[in-house]
């Protein structure tokens, strides 16, 4: 489901936030909304100021000024935890599972962190029925079931990408961060992954998306932000966004195009998406 319509409040809003370390502003005075049911691109050069940006929303990162609401809730000053609990719920680039448990043991740790402060605390002492539960349903949803009992050691990237999504779904999340979910992929794991994310967000998950591959960026989200130097500079539908000056001269000005041509291993489909030619 992607739902665009400005008539509906946003589920969450990010106002104004600025993030200054130092005298480096790393991110100056961004707004967004993202609206329930929507999968959104924040997209932009290396170095724009994203990852700053998605860890400010969690609270990795303290904005200096600004604020980020989720349904009206203000998450300012929260930990990391309790917007967990509100319903915030990071996907991270780099994948660090318990190599020591099955899949479905990964998933089911996160499930249990809605009882308790302690998920392992959770799954020593309180039955593990419904966190197993849980924890198969959302491998499910990924498309790695047939892997539950076996260990994270053994999996190659594409799996272990797909096992971080699920260990964030588990939380059940209002929205959903993905940090880089594509990156280290092929192009065929990229393009399957991007569907599984497509799938997700239809079943009514709301999903933030940072990436690079702006070939299955344009394919799958409904809306783009995106960022350069920290600030932003265009927002809106995919192609338009696309077609934007600023952003094109974000992209063409440095080694970003060469980079996201080679993550999808395909220059003319990266140049394709700034509608730009390929020489």
């Amino acid at each position: 489901m992607n739902m665009t319509d400005q008539a509906v409040a946003p589920l969450l809003r990010i106002a104004d936030v600025t993030v200054r370390f130092g005298g480096l502003t790393a991110i100056d005075r961004v707004s967004f909304d993202v609206h329930p049911g929507e999968l959104l691109g924040l997209i932009g050069p290396n170095g724009a100021g994203k990852t700053t940006m998605m860890r400010s929303i969690t609270g990795v990162v303290r904005t200096t000024a600004g604020g980020v609401e989720l349904d009206g809730v203000r998450l300012d000053g929260m930990p990391i935890e309790r917007r967990i609990r509100c319903g915030l719920s990071l996907s991270q680039q780099l994948v660090k599972p318990f190599r020591g448990m099955s899949l479905l043991a990964n998933v089911a740790l996160a499930a249990g962190s809605a009882k308790t402060s302690s998920p392992l605390k959770s799954l020593l002492h309180l039955s593990r029925r419904e966190e197993l539960a849980v924890a198969r349903e959302m491998l499910e949803r990924v498309g790695i079931a047939q892997h539950a009992e076996q260990n994270p050691a053994i999996q190659p990237l594409g799996i272990l990408k797909r096992l971080e999504m699920a260990r964030a779904l588990a939380l059940r999340p209002r929205v959903l961060l993905l940090d880089e979910p594509l990156a280290g992929l092929n192009s065929k794991e990229a393009n399957a992954l991007s569907s599984t994310i497509q799938d997700i967000n239809r079943q009514g998950v709301t999903i933030v998306l940072i990436e690079h591959n702006l070939g299955e960026v344009m394919r799958i989200c409904s809306r783009l932000v995106v960022l350069d130097n920290g600030r932003k500079i265009a927002e809106g539908a995919p192609r338009v966004v696309m077609n934007d000056p600023a952003v094109r001269a974000a992209y063409l000005g440095g080694d970003t195009l060469a980079s996201a041509a080679a993550d999808q291993s395909d220059t003319t489909t990266a140049c394709a998406a700034l509608g730009g030619q390929h020489a």
